[in-house]
């Protein structure tokens, strides 16, 4: 199956394979004219790793939540340590996301949005800090 089938059936882009190839985690085999040959034990791979990067998993979580799917003997408690910590990681996010949008509302708020020159939105963002009551 050429890297074409394989981006089409495993939903992962091209680019994103042979980057996947140069780093390691694919090893697909190679055609006498150099050519990549995926098999099928790729292409689930492959949709593997987009699942788990499409939750956010980094390359070396990808790394050892592969390594974990292909021993038939893992431990699941492995892989709900490494989906724990990623989880906490994505609440620390959230967090610092609703924080960083309170912040932001404050500044719509408090800026005029008028003829005027002056903006607490310019304001907080040359002097880090936040507006006061306008």
């Amino acid at each position: 199956m050429n890297i074409g089938d394989v981006a089409a059936r495993s939903g992962v882009p091209p680019k994103t394979i042979r980057y996947y190839e140069d780093i390691g985690l694919v090893r697909p085999e190679r055609s006498a004219n150099g050519y990549r040959a995926f098999r099928e034990t790729d292409v689930h791979k492959l949709t593997f790793l987009g699942r788990a990067r499409a939750l956010g998993f980094s390359i070396e979580n990808c790394r050892a939540l592969l390594a974990l799917w292909e021993d038939d003997r893992r431990a699941s408690a492995e892989v709900k340590r490494i989906a724990s910590i990623h989880l906490e990681e994505i609440d620390r996010k959230i967090a610092e996301l609703g924080e960083m949008r309170e912040t932001l509302a404050d500044l719509v708020d408090a800026c005029a949005g008028d003829l005027r020159p002056d903006c607490p939105i310019i304001h907080s963002l040359t002097s880090g800090s936040a507006p006061r009551d306008a």
